[in-house]
């Protein structure tokens, strides 16, 4: 009988716990968020729609189309490419959430080219 109950109290945290970082998550689907990269000082600003970011680094603006592959993934392409690596599509995965803040890693498709950083959001 304890056993049933311990196995029951288990699936109720992990289903509390699948939806509450779901509904987290969502709220980072639009926005203006600053961008900081691990083990760097170089910050960006991104502003979110549904379809599109404006990103700006070292006031250079650059325009991306988004992609929602997931909840927790999506993919950034530029939409006016000036080099090879600007053609590539940039995906990028939630790692974790805490509250305005989510943690990510991100890469070029079929490149070695690999980030880890964390994304505040300062409004909507």
């Amino acid at each position: 009988m304890l056993k049933k109950a311990l196995i029951y109290i288990f699936i109720v945290f992990m289903l509390y716990g699948c939806t509450s970082n779901t509904s987290d998550v969502l709220q980072f689907r639009t926005g203006t968020y600053k961008t900081y990269l691990e083990d760097s000082d170089e910050v960006s600003t991104a502003i979110r729609n549904d379809s599109l970011q404006i990103e700006i680094y070292n006031n250079v603006r650059d325009t991306f189309s988004i992609r929602w592959k997931s909840n927790f993934e999506y993919e950034l392409l530029k939409t006016n490419p000036k080099k090879g690596l600007d053609s590539l599509p940039f995906y990028v995965k939630i790692t974790g959430v805490k509250d305005s803040t989510y943690t990510f890693k991100a890469y070029y498709k079929d490149s070695n080219f690999k980030q880890k950083g964390k994304a505040v959001k300062l409004s909507e």
